[in-house]
This record gives structure tokens, C-alpha cells and sequence, in this order.
């Protein structure tokens, strides 16, 4: 169980770092919805990353809305999202075979 949640943390910092890298001016908000994740945790997983030093975040733009933030990936945050993007991959792959599996085995219980 403890693993399990390991993994869903890994798999969410690695999709919210990707997230941010491809649009750094990303809200919260979009973050959550697009991760399937909730406001709260979305803000949390921020927060966790900000703390490692993988995310810089703050208001780096001259602007009068001081809610706008732009999340940036550290140098740290870009070496740790490409070692998260393997081990993501790697995991997917590893899911992908066995589901194949199961249902090469079910249509042939099912098909004869």
C-alpha cells in the first residue's frame, strides 16, 4: 500500500513538473483539473516540490494581478523531471504489458 502511494506521488510530481514545464504561467486550478487531482493537492504537490528545490514559483512578472504565478523548473527540477520521466515510462510500460496480458487471456477464456 505504502508503495502504491509512492508511485501515484512520483507519477503526480512528474505530470505536474511536466505540466509546468510546458506552460510555467499555469494556474492551480489548471493544474488539478488536468492532473485529476484536487485544488488542495495540487497546491500541496507545489508546495513539496518548492521545498525540494525542483520549482521556483513566484510572481515574475510586472503585473498589478500579484495572483498571477509563474512555477519555473530549477535546473535540479529539470534533471529530477527527466529521471522521473524514465521511471514513469518504465512503470507505464510495465502496466501496458500485464493489462495486454489480461486481456489476451480473457478474449481467448471468452472466443475459445
Amino acid at each position: 500500500m505504502k508503495n502504491q502511494i509512492k508511485k501515484q506521488n512520483f507519477d503526480t510530481h512528474f505530470r505536474i513538473m511536466h505540466l509546468i514545464y510546458k506552460k510555467p504561467d499555469i494556474t492551480q486550478r489548471e493544474l488539478a483539473k488536468k492532473v485529476g487531482i484536487s485544488l488542495g493537492a495540487s497546491h500541496y504537490c507545489i508546495r513539496a516540490l518548492v521545498k525540494k528545490g525542483w520549482v521556483k514559483a513566484g510572481n515574475f512578472k510586472k503585473n498589478p494581478h500579484k495572483s498571477e504565478y509563474l512555477y519555473l523548473l530549477t535546473p535540479e527540477g529539470m534533471s529530477q523531471k527527466s529521471k522521473l520521466a524514465v521511471d514513469f515510462l518504465r512503470r507505464k510500460k510495465v502496466e501496458y504489458e500485464a493489462l495486454k496480458l489480461e486481456i489476451d487471456n480473457l478474449s481467448e477464456e471468452i472466443h475459445g
